[in-house]
C-alpha cells in the first residue's frame, strides 16, 4: 500500500509454469497488497505452481478465451478487490518486476494516472533479444499510431502497465477485443479520454520460455493496430462513432 492506496499486481497467465516463480519472487511485497493470477486454460501446471507459491487469488478460464479476455478478468477481479493501483505484469519473466516501485509511486503521487514500461526507450529491446522483425514492426506501427492519434509514445505494445482505478473505471475495456489488439484498444481509450501516460525504460528478456506470437498472428495484430488508430482518428474528427471509445458516463 502507498499513501493508503491499495496496490494489486495482476498476472495474465498462459503456460507460465516455468517462469512464474522467477516473476513472483521479484514482486516487491513491501508495497504490493495482493496478486491475482488469471489462467487462460494453460496446457501446463501454471495453476499448480501458483498455488504452490501461495497466490491466493486465482481465476481459471474453463476455455482458452484469449489474451484480451484474460486481462478483462484480471482488471475486473482487481477492481472487485478494491485496488487503487493495478499493475499488469506478464508472468513469463520478460519484464522485470523490480520496476513496480517506480510505476506505482508515479500513480500514487498523482503524477500520472497511467505508466508504461517501455522496451524501446534506451536499448532494452534488441539487447534483451527481441527478434529483429518484431522490433522493426514495433517501430513502424508506433510511428503510424503516433501520427494518427497525435501522440508521442515510444511504443504501444508493451505488456507491462500500471493504471489508476479511475482510468479502469472510466474506459469501457470490457467491450474490447478478446485477442492481442486489446492492448492497443486500451491505450486508444485512455488517450481519447484525455488521460496522460508516462513511460519508463524497461529492460526485457526474450528467452525460450517467454511468451510470443508467431509471424502470422503478428500480421493479424498489426492490422488490428492500424484499424484501431484509424478508428480513433475518425471518431476524433467526428466522422464515425465506435462504442469502445466512449467513456463510462458514471465516471467522466
Amino acid at each position: 500500500m502507498i499513501q493508503d492506496k491499495k496496490v494489486i499486481v495482476v498476472l495474465p497467465a498462459y503456460n507460465a509454469e516455468k517462469t512464474l516463480e522467477y516473476t513472483y519472487h521479484e514482486i516487491p511485497f513491501d508495497i504490493v497488497d495482493d496478486v491475482i493470477l488469471v489462467d487462460d486454460k494453460s496446457n501446463d501446471k501454471t495453476v499448480d505452481k501458483a498455488k504452490e507459491l501461495g497466490i491466493k487469488h486465482i481465476v481459471i478460464h474453463n476455455d482458452n478465451m484469449g489474451y484480451g479476455a484474460n486481462q478483462k478478468s484480471c482488471y475486473n477481479e482487481a477492481l472487485k478487490l478494491g485496488a487503487d493501483i493495478v499493475i499488469m505484469l506478464h508472468p513469463d519473466y520478460q519484464y522485470t518486476p523490480k520496476l513496480i516501485h517506480s510505476m506505482a509511486y508515479l500513480i500514487a503521487n498523482e503524477v500520472y494516472p497511467v505508466v508504461l514500461g517501455s522496451r524501446i526507450l534506451g536499448k532494452g529491446a534488441l539487447k534483451g533479444g527481441m527478434p529483429l522483425y518484431k522490433y522493426f514492426f514495433n517501430r513502424v506501427l508506433t510511428l503510424g499510431q503516433n501520427i494518427l492519434m497525435n501522440a508521442k509514445l515510444s511504443e504501444y505494445h508493451t505488456g507491462f502497465r500500471a493504471y489508476s482505478r479511475e482510468v479502469l473505471e472510466t474506459i469501457n475495456y470490457n467491450i474490447n477485443s478478446d485477442d492481442f489488439v486489446f492492448d492497443n484498444q486500451v491505450l486508444a481509450q485512455i488517450h481519447f479520454a484525455g488521460f496522460e501516460m508516462a513511460e519508463i525504460t524497461c529492460p526485457t528478456k526474450y528467452e525460450d520460455d517467454s511468451s510470443s506470437i508467431n509471424f502470422k498472428r503478428s500480421v493479424k495484430y498489426g492490422l488490428g493496430v492500424i484499424r484501431t488508430s484509424l478508428q480513433f482518428l475518425m471518431q476524433k474528427a467526428g466522422l464515425a462513432k465506435f462504442n469502445y471509445l466512449i467513456t463510462n458516463s458514471k465516471t467522466k
